[in-house]
């Protein structure tokens, strides 16, 4: 019945609502009814931020230090760096909050209230304390409030309670809460009149929103590059002091030494470093958006390859979000299984996997008839051509329609055939339902349906004590298992039974329907890939116990001796109690309150775990704002859960927080195969610049010479290894500890092996070419250039692939500058050169050759090390 024809009864007939006047005090006193605007960051706020990154005010020094020299030329191309990686940064999360802006759809436009006396539609966010709301099917409830009246009213709290299974409402409930209607809650069924109680911040949905308080903690990689900041700068000036002191005590002039120091100090720094990070940030951050997830901060992207622990809700992410009837089970032939997806009407009954006996085909039919015709929902088709069907009304009987037409009958035809007389309402206390229909004979056709534990009772039902005993065993085995269980009788009569409730006597049993909110496809896949990276997966809902267990084990998250505890869940009121010591030990949580999720993630996050937190609705907010990664559903997320989170999946999938995953690996690959590159080459120049001088080589380098091997190996080279591609083995094994050092797990070892390698083929070049009296400054300065460039092209995982071809590119391109420092008349007087013979040539070009094979070694190496510590 429309809601403006619905008439109104007791306390609801008498209101009248609220006066213009009353709503304009009212809305002055508490204020619009909103959560609350989100703070916007100022453009200059971001820059700050970008600004204050360690490895950035590194390089602000030394662009301090290359001023104070006059090297002017230097100083800018490190300027360069530092505006990039600050556009980008800046950019991508404005970008993000703009995308993420344009999801924001949750909250009612308008909704219909009585004031005056008549019914007016007005804006959701004017609802004021007091006034008195008209909710009808497909109602967003604006805010809390309390039933003056209601028909068959069945309400969504899934986005409050994580609790998929609609709740009943009613004025008389015997629980105070069925009297409550909560803001952001949905009317799946009926109608009600309510009178509003809390608006905005005080609502319970307000509540929660106002728990989101911002993290200030750093991400894995930034305490990394923090520690690292702090390495680079004491180890740097100390072993360029030390070249300074040394260069005053054989005499070279002060200038000289303090030119050649400070330029050894810049070399040292890999200025480059933050480029390469945010490049290869937002290169994922690209990928990532193509695959249907918008990062909200740069910095997320890294963090999720650090992820140890993916903490899950199940409505909507592990599973569909859609009731689905996948068994039914008859006395006389047992239980079918039916196919298909959501609520589109296409599927099969299968016994075995092979298409059941006439007869038991017949029962199952009938049970679906049954269930069809003792219904209020219906089912809407797509309305696009990539839509899905979706439900109008009660989702459990929505998912009823689907399943009779997988045996061949069309709610509507059934309607036709027997149109239904009268009925005796579903309500939370009777727990069933039962229609009167006018069969084509002219006889009355009974159906009931109903909860188990209501319908299966000798009351209603002319069965044996041992069929009603069998029905309840099957009944409890099938509720174990996760599923809402239905029981669905029928009787028949000459006329329409006086009183109406008479009809619920001496009925057959027809059987019981298994319905439930089935796994995705691609969720068991999901949470295999998750333990093959080594990333725990954890359960999280406000779901059924029973439910949560059943799902746990379909997806695989309880497995080997979990899956046959009894006490593998734990429920919110035990954890309440006190009665789980360590909740990092347990893998499923079930009926969980808002905060009782945030204990569970602090909890992982106290034992020094990185963690993921997916959710979509109100409830998991706190949550997803407390994780280290907080990851939000943007089809039906709530805008609260969204504005909590550091990425939100526009495709609702948990696949896709997998591909972030391995985006965040192949980030933070790349970062360690750029550092082992570059403290590599600015270890060999303080050691060329160290030892020279006792092999004979007075100064080995200068200071541009210096300057033009850092420009070239650091600029083009380096920021191009931000773009290779992922490892194949990256979703293979543990992730990176958290508290494991940036240099750590043999990478600063390495790094000293390959610097001096670099330091013996480039001095050994050079010395040979003073021995025959040529220009060993030129050749020592080609072939230290030239083993770095050996060194990038080696480190490369897959060194024929087509993938980024930007850094053979630069490479090439680097080698090409460095032959015009040699060639260039302009270039070779600034910096001192000459040609060299053609010898001389040829040793740069073994020494380049000599550190490719060293760096394909230590890549080789290393990989075969990954493979064995592989994630089980």
């Amino acid at each position: 019945m429309p809601l403006t024809s619905a008439p109104l009864s007791g306390a609801a007939a008498r209101a009248t609502g609220l006066s213009q006047e009353q709503v304009s005090q009212l809305l002055a006193k508490y204020g619009p009814n909103e959560l609350g605007e989100q703070r916007k960051v100022s453009l200059h706020s971001r820059i700050l931020v970008q600004l204050r990154d360690p490895l950035i005010i590194v390089l602000l020094a030394a662009v301090a230090l290359t001023v104070a020299t006059q090297d002017y030329a230097d100083a800018v191309v490190i300027c360069v760096v530092v505006l990039f990686n600050t556009t980008v940064g800046v950019v991508q999360e404005v970008r993000a909050d703009h995308a993420v802006a344009a999801l924001s759809a949750m909250t009612a436009p308008t909704t219909r209230v009585l004031r005056g006396g008549t019914g007016h539609e007005v804006s959701s966010s004017a609802v004021v304390p007091g006034d008195v709301l008209l909710l009808g099917e497909g109602d967003i409830v604006p805010a809390d409030a309390t039933l003056m009246q209601a028909a068959a009213l069945l309400i969504d709290e899934s986005a409050l309670t994580g609790e998929s299974v609609p709740v009943d409402k009613d004025v008389d409930g015997t629980d105070p809460h069925t009297g409550q209607l909560q803001a952001g809650t949905v009317v799946l069924r009926g109608r009600a009149v309510a009178t509003v109680t809390a608006t905005g911040p005080r609502s319970a949905l307000g509540v929660i929103a106002a728990s989101l308080h911002p993290r200030q903690q750093q991400t894995p990689l930034q305490k990394r590059l923090a520690g690292l900041g702090r390495v680079l700068a004491l180890v740097t000036v100390g072993l360029c002091l030390l070249v300074l002191v040394l260069g005053l005590v054989r005499g070279q002039s002060l200038e000289i030494m303090a030119v050649t120091a400070i330029s050894l100090v810049v070399a040292a720094v890999p200025e480059s470093l933050p480029a390469v990070v945010t490049l290869g940030l937002a290169l994922g951050a690209r990928r990532m958006a193509a695959r249907n997830a918008v990062v909200r901060r740069l910095s997320a992207v890294e963090t999720l390859g650090s992820v140890t622990v993916l903490a899950t809700d199940k409505t909507g992410t592990l599973t569909e979000g859609r009731m689905v009837v996948e068994r039914v089970w008859t006395p006389a032939h047992g239980t079918v299984t039916l196919t298909g997806a959501g609520y589109e009407p296409v599927g099969e009954i299968l016994v075995a996997g092979r298409p059941p006996e006439p007869a038991a085909e017949g029962a199952v039919r009938e049970v679906l008839v049954a269930a069809a015709l003792c219904n209020d929902a219906s089912l809407l088709p797509p309305g696009e051509a990539d839509a899905p069907w979706a439900p109008l009304g009660d989702p459990t009987e929505a998912a009823l329609l689907a399943a009779v037409a997988k045996v061949g009958s069309g709610r509507d035809e059934l309607a036709r055939a027997y149109p239904r007389v009268d009925e005796v309402p579903f309500d939370s206390l009777r727990k069933r339902m039962t229609t009167i229909h006018r069969a084509p004979s002219g006889t009355m056709k009974i159906y009931l349906k109903g909860a188990p534990e209501m319908v299966l009772d000798s009351a209603l039902l002319d069965e044996s004590p041992a069929a009603l005993e069998c029905a309840r065993e099957k009944a409890a085995a099938l509720s174990a298992e996760g599923y809402r269980v239905l029981a669905v009788a029928a009787g028949s009569s000459d006329r329409i039974p006086v009183p109406i409730e008479e009809s619920e006597r001496g009925l057959r049993l027809l059987g019981l329907t298994a319905i439930s909110d089935p796994p995705k496809e691609a969720a068991k896949a999901t949470v295999q890939a998750c333990r093959l990276a080594g990333i725990t997966p954890v359960l999280i809902t406000g779901d059924h116990p029973a439910t949560a267990r059943a799902i746990a084990l379909r997806v695989g998250i309880l497995t080997g001796e979990a899956a046959t505890m009894a006490n593998s869940v734990a429920t919110g009121k035990e954890l309440a109690a006190g009665q789980v010591p360590d909740l990092t030990q347990v893998r499923v949580f079930a009926r969980t309150t808002p905060q009782q999720k945030l204990d569970i993630v602090q909890a992982w996050r106290a034992r020094g775990e990185v963690t993921a937190m997916t959710g979509d609705g109100v409830n998991d907010g706190p949550a997803l704002r407390q994780a280290d990664i907080g990851v939000a559903m943007g089809r039906r997320g709530t805008e609260v859960a969204r504005q909590a989170a550091d990425l939100v999946l526009t495709d609702d999938e948990l696949t896709s927080v997998i591909s972030a995953v391995e985006e965040g690996r192949r980030v933070y690959a790349n970062i360690r195969r750029f550092l082992i590159y570059a403290l590599a080459g600015g270890a060999a120049e303080i050691l060329v610049m160290l030892i020279g001088p006792m092999l004979g080589l007075a100064l080995p380098l200068r200071a541009g010479q210096i300057l033009w091997i850092n420009l070239l190996t650091h600029g083009l080279t380096g920021v191009a290894m931000g773009a290779e591609p992922v490892s194949a083995h990256a979703m293979r094994r543990a992730p990176r500890p958290p508290q494991q050092h940036v240099l750590g797990d043999g990478l600063w070892q390495r790094v000293l092996r390959l610097a001096v390698l670099v330091t013996a083929a480039s001095l050994a070049a050079g010395l040979w070419v003073r021995h025959t009296g040529g220009p060993w400054q030129t050749v020592l300065f080609i072939a230290l250039l030239a083993a770095q460039l050996g060194v990038a092209l080696g480190l490369r995982e897959r060194l024929f692939t087509r993938q980024n071809l930007s850094l053979p590119a630069a490479v090439l391109a680097a080698a090409g500058l460095g032959a015009a420092a040699l060639y260039v008349p302009f270039l070779a007087d600034l910096l001192h050169t000459s040609p060299p013979p053609w010898s001389g040539i040829a040793l740069a070009a073994a020494a380049g050759l000599i550190s490719f094979g060293a760096a394909r070694a230590e890549s080789w190496w290393a990989r075969t090390a990954e493979q064995t510590t592989a994630a089980p």
